[in-house]
């Protein structure tokens, strides 16, 4: 019965408030919102004259007169008067190791959210005033924790808005016009964003680095393959010279043969040994930007601050710059000279031995930066930077069902059993991708309904209205809309109609440093739908938006 009265609630509530619906009205569309809500966000589209539903994006002109469902408003006062009224489950309630509700009396529930204003936990139902009240909405909400009580100044009992950029350290406004006046001072807000901003751009090193370490690997993988290979040329070649000098070249083969695997060993161990020392590194590399990573998603500022300098340093890299890859020839003297040896066998055998010698060839890798390539223009081109992406249970909306090893995504009516999770979308059915995108990436979606397709900053909003998380309704995401009939292009809430074939499938092609994103139509031939050309500031996500209709969406393996 507790899992019906749920049900109901969420079946009855805005998506927009998130809240039971007041006032309830219907759009054509079939979807329905609290007649304020809806107002409200048609009155921010009044200037472009073209009012979208929120949650399927269909557009209408004129703007729709709406009237009250009387009888959804019926349902809602019916709800209220009975199943919202049930006792919460034992569940609920805080236990030893839970951060409880300041404000309950008695047993105390579960905290949903702390405010870092009042520096109180507060459970669902003690929250509402913070979603209600115009003051109160302003207050900074995260995770429930026990540690509110270190954004206090302990001189001044206020709390630490503050930072002091001279003495490194998190003040409150007191502090700043007393034993901190004079001194370089911002909001803990600022710096955080600024010390972020210096985060991002340590990863984007990072994971360059990483990939031209790997680079570098592979280089000298090919390089033991082609020392070995060239020895082994070397070594079959000799062998069929000195078969023609009989038992007087048995014993002088034998000595060519050792002296060339030897060689073999020397090259291939210096070469070895490098690529060791790079693979650690990358090892160490990948480690420090997961801590980084880690140290991003802290959402209070003091404890940021606080981990960041210890963490942001970066060990100097290894240094590759005498590496450099040679033609591949290395023993191709050694044949020559026994070669000649044959033919000069009878009198140098009279006189002396000839001492054959192998000479060391020094390995290494030149670290020039190649030349860009131009953009792709053909499928065949394309799959060329084909990715292999999966997608992230941890950012994905209770309504989405993951699949297929993570790459497919179905709407459900059922609410999924995730976890807690601060990357979870809570008011969008959407989800982001595990791997970030950085360089140059191609991949394919096979979707059937109507799905979004889209890139997206890690630091996009996952909860709040479609605003502020929906994909391109703001400046740090942009989609692609697949309808029954058409296509829609969505950047910072602005709506461009997209004309092209309509296909179950679309590719995305992305070139972040060139700040280029491509919308392709795929069916038997490939159609460029949109392109952007802008400044991407961060590693993007790639994501996927499900309208509610059962619809599905999958990111496909291309070759």
């Amino acid at each position: 019965m507790e899992q019906k009265d749920q049900l109901d609630r969420e079946t009855i509530s805005c998506v927009i408030c998130l809240d039971l619906l007041k006032d309830p009205v219907t759009t054509t569309c079939g979807h329905s919102y609290c007649m304020s809500c809806i107002k409200s966000h048609w009155d921010g589209e009044d200037q472009r004259r073209i009012y979208s539903c929120p949650q399927c994006r269909e557009a209408f002109t004129p703007r729709p007169v709406l009237k009250k469902n009387t009888m959804l408003a019926a349902l809602v006062e019916q709800l209220k008067k009975t199943g919202l009224q049930a006792a919460p489950a034992d569940h609920c309630y805080a236990g030893p190791e839970d951060v409880a509700c300041d404000v309950c009396t008695g047993r105390k529930l579960k905290a949903s959210k702390s405010c870092l204003q009042c520096l109180i936990s507060y459970c669902e139902n003690h929250l509402q005033p913070h979603f209600e009240s115009t003051k109160l909405k302003k207050h900074k909400l995260v995770e429930p924790s026990e540690k509110l009580q270190e954004n206090i100044c302990s001189r001044h009992d206020e709390v630490m808005k503050m930072f002091c950029r001279t003495d490194q350290q998190s003040i409150c406004y007191l502090c700043s016009v007393e034993d901190h006046k004079g001194h370089d001072t911002v909001s803990a807000a600022a710096e955080r964003t600024e010390r972020r901003r210096e985060l991002e751009v340590s990863r984007l090193n990072i994971q360059q680095r990483i990939q031209h370490r790997e680079k570098d690997v592979k280089l000298l993988q090919q390089e033991v393959e082609a020392v070995s290979l060239s020895a082994d040329k070397a070594v079959e070649d000799n062998e069929e010279i000195f078969t023609q000098l009989i038992r007087l070249l048995q014993k002088r083969s034998s000595d060519v043969k050792q002296q060339i695997r030897s060689q073999q060993q020397t090259e291939v161990s210096g070469v070895k040994e490098l690529q060791e020392k790079l693979q650690q590194e990358i090892t160490e590399l990948k480690r420090k930007d997961s801590e980084l990573k880690q140290l991003s998603h802290t959402e209070d500022h003091n404890q940021f601050l606080h981990n960041y300098p210890s963490v942001s340093q970066l060990s100097e890299p290894a240094d590759s710059s005498s590496i450099n890859i040679r033609p591949l020839r290395y023993f191709e003297d050694v044949t020559a000279a026994v070669s000649e040896l044959r033919d000069l066998l009878q009198d140098i055998l009279r006189d002396k031995w000839t001492n054959i010698s192998l000479t060391r060839t020094e390995v290494k890798v030149s670290r020039s930066e190649p030349e860009p390539e131009p953009e792709p223009k053909t499928r065949a081109e394309l799959l060329q930077y084909s990715n292999e992406i999966t997608l992230d249970p941890n950012t994905a909306n209770t309504r989405l069902l993951l699949s297929e090893g993570n790459r497919k995504v179905k709407w459900t009516r059922q609410q999924q059993s995730y976890s807690s999770h601060t990357d979870r979308f809570t008011g969008c059915y959407q989800v982001l991708s595990r791997e970030s995108l950085t360089g140059r990436c191609y991949w394919e979606v096979e979707r059937r309904g109507r799905v979004g397709v889209a890139v997206a900053y890690e630091n996009i909003s996952r909860g709040g209205n479609w605003r502020e998380s929906g994909f391109g309704y703001n400046d740090e995401s942009w989609a692609l809309y697949c309808g029954t009939n058409s296509y829609t292009f969505w950047f910072d809430n602005i709506f461009t109609p997209v004309s092209g074939p309509v296909s179950s499938r679309v590719g995305v092609y992305l070139d972040h440093r060139a700040g280029i994103l491509s919308f392709y139509s795929i069916s038997e031939i490939m159609t460029l739908l949109h392109r952007v050309q802008t400044t991407f500031t961060q590693p993007l996500y790639a994501g996927l938006y499900l309208h509610i209709n059962g619809s599905t969406a999958e990111l496909c393996k291309v070759k």
